[in-house]
């Protein structure tokens, strides 16, 4: 299983969209790789979760947790063989491993935690919770934006990770986005 969990070598510069629910991760996601003319992985717990709830009737239970992360860096590792340039990720590891400690008890399964800290990426972008709530099958704490929030921030301060804060419009998150995209993009050549 562990292998599983693994980043995969790529040649490419890897970004993610990170934070709490609807603040925007999915609309930026798809913007900036229409943008780069590349590939985005999509946050693979939306579609697992969507076949929950409609088969089962329920929401995300701290068992779901492994086969949500298995599924992310199987397409994460599969869509980082398509690009050479910029691969825009909606999620990764990091953020499942924020949600189980927040949801669950303060707790997160070993490999899990282990993969979510030795996988690697160029930049984050921390999605600020400045942009209406929108209400779908699975998002399910509107009032716990905040404290989710701070949650996404201190994983980033404390594993160390390069981040970016987006704050605003849709427009002036696409623009400061593609900025910094830019800087990494100037420093690989």
């Amino acid at each position: 299983m562990e292998e599983k969990l693994r980043q995969q070598p790529s040649n490419c510069i890897k970004v993610v969209l990170f934070g709490p629910e609807s603040t925007g991760k999915t609309t930026l996601s798809i913007q900036l790789a229409r943008h780069y003319n590349s590939v985005w992985v999509p946050e693979y717990a939306r579609e697992y979760l969507q076949d929950v709830w409609n088969n089962e009737r329920r929401t995300c239970e701290s068992k779901d947790l492994l086969p949500i992360a298995i599924g992310q860096m199987k397409l994460e590792n599969l869509l980082a063989k398509k690009t050479d340039s910029v691969l825009i990720c909606d999620t990764d590891l990091l953020e499942t491993k924020v949600y189980s400690e927040a949801y669950y008890s303060g707790t997160c399964d070993p490999v899990l935690d282990k993969y979510a800290i030795e996988n690697t990426y160029d930049l984050y972008f921390l999605t600020y919770i400045d942009v209406p709530w929108q209400a779908d099958d699975l998002r399910d704490k509107p009032n716990e934006r905040e404290r989710m929030f701070k949650a996404f921030e201190h994983a980033l301060i404390k594993y160390n990770r390069p981040f970016v804060l987006l704050k605003g419009s849709k427009k002036e998150r696409f623009e400061k986005a593609v900025r910094n995209i830019d800087k990494l993009i100037k420093k690989r050549k």
